[in-house]
């Protein structure tokens, strides 16, 4: 019972420190990103024009009377709702956040546990591999999406995503954990062929969203998860190291 609750204490802790790290990371890089390509979105037009759209709105939101008072009372009674909306949309991103780091944090404990992996370098170790494994992989095919751009079919993306986030999973399992050449050469194959395979092709690239944009979204999407991972893997070894257990610490 003492091994159970140790694992689920662990990943109680660091999931929640984790997640709500997360949380706070993603509302200062990430967010702020998804609120300008819905203005994107929400103007349904091409990139130029969408920047134009947001300037006069910026402006209109500082005019002193005249039309940009009238034009800035328009916007502001349309996003009204929008504080509350923010608000409820990061509630709900905290509470995800968290019930991800402590799913998460379990698997990594009962793994520390099974492995006797005590050692906060080692939970650094195994949480990279879970960001390798569940972002970064998936992310060379199918990069962390904005809203506006092009979706293609979920289904067939929803496939991939998860078949490559198993494949890079057990690879690294069998890197890392399976003596012999051949099993590591089974590891490296594994990891490499949904990327060879290649992810569902979008049928077309146009977006209202520029691709800075884009590609400063992806940044930070990765960015942020990361740092999620490594936090997440430190704290749950370190969690488990405190924790009334037996046996010897070993190797990774």
């Amino acid at each position: 019972m003492a091994f159970f609750k140790s694992i689920l204490i662990s990943a109680l802790v660091a999931g929640i420190v984790a997640g709500v790290g997360l949380t706070g990371l993603q509302t200062l890089k990430v967010y702020p990103l998804i609120f300008a390509a819905e203005a994107f979105e929400d103007t349904g037009s091409a990139p130029g024009a969408a920047y134009a759209a947001a300037h006069n709105h910026h402006a209109h939101e500082g005019g002193q009377g005249g039309n940009g008072a009238k034009d800035a009372s328009h916007h502001h009674n349309e996003t009204a709702w929008m504080p509350a909306d923010n608000a409820e949309r990061l509630l709900y991103s905290l509470l995800s956040n968290v019930l991800m780091g402590v799913a998460l944090g379990l698997i990594l404990a009962a793994v520390f546990a099974l492995r006797q992996v005590i050692n906060w370098r080692h939970g650094v170790v195994w949480g990279l591999g879970g960001f390798i494994a569940l972002n970064l992989a998936p992310a060379v095919g199918i990069p962390p999406e904005l809203p506006g751009m092009p979706a293609g079919d979920l289904l067939a993306k929803q496939t991939w995503w998860l078949s490559t986030a198993l494949l890079t999973a057990g690879g690294i399992a069998l890197i890392f954990l399976c003596n012999g050449v051949v099993w590591r050469v089974l590891g490296v194959a594994m990891i490499a062929l949904p990327q060879i395979y290649g992810a569902p092709h979008l049928p077309s690239i146009d977006s209202a969203v520029p691709a800075v944009l884009a590609a400063d979204f992806a940044t930070a999407s990765l960015a942020t998860n990361l740092v999620f991972w490594a936090v997440l893997g430190l704290l749950t070894a370190e969690a488990m190291a405190r924790m009334p257990r037996t046996g010897h610490s070993g190797a990774i």
